[in-house]
């Protein structure tokens, strides 16, 4: 592992209760967020692969949410402690310790990769390289929806996250990076803040080209 993904696995299981419980209604209050994560699953729906993850799933909130969206969802996460936590919470679904950059699953075989806020802390030099092994894991057609804080500045702007350090980005830089992966980005949301921290919210909706 490197330094900042065991920086950012501790940080985060030391807050699984307090993050556990401030996440529990599930975007009840980020109708933005809560729109399109749907529109996400009826997309991945329409494609006919089923199969997807939450990566960087902490308690597992969302991958329950993927599971009653229709979908055949499984979480991951860097933090033990996030995966315990979905595990005893939710056990009828599948929550796998790991890193977003090393999936444990064979390439091209899932119609959909959900990243909610979950890229924030890689620092951008590592983020193509990220964002490459989401690409791997999709079904050509498969379907990534990324979501972020977005900054009007020309560069990604590092700042002190409640958990850990983050970065939040220009929106064009990120969505080229999506496009550098080999995914088409088709749809963008971008919109004031849904936190105290200030910083926009964005969201980009992917498709992995077809063969």
């Amino acid at each position: 592992m490197t330094e900042h993904q065991d920086e950012t696995g501790a940080a985060y299981d030391g807050v699984v209760e307090l993050y556990a419980s401030m996440f529990a209604d599930r975007l009840e209050a980020h109708p933005f967020s809560r729109n399109m994560i749907g529109t996400f699953a009826e997309l991945v729906r329409g494609a006919g692969n089923l199969r997807a993850v939450d990566v960087g799933c902490g308690p597992g909130h969302l991958t329950a949410l993927l599971d009653e969206l229709g979908l055949d969802a499984f979480g991951v996460d860097l933090s033990a402690g996030m995966v315990e936590h979905a595990r005893r919470a939710r056990p009828g679904l599948r929550f796998d310790v790991a890193r977003m950059e090393a999936l444990p699953v064979e390439d091209g075989a899932l119609g959909g990769v959900l990243a909610h806020y979950s890229t924030i802390h890689t620092p951008p030099g590592k983020v193509p390289a990220l964002l490459a092994e989401q690409a791997r894991v999709l079904a050509p057609g498969g379907l990534f929806l990324v979501s972020f804080f977005a900054t009007d500045g020309p560069e990604p702007v590092r700042f002190d996250h409640k958990v850990t350090p983050a970065y939040s980005w220009p929106v064009d830089r990120f969505a080229e990076a999506v496009a550098g992966a080999g995914l088409t980005v088709f749809a963008r949301l971008v919109h004031d803040p849904a936190s105290e921290r200030g910083f926009l919210d964005a969201h980009l909706l992917a498709r992995r080209d077809r063969l």
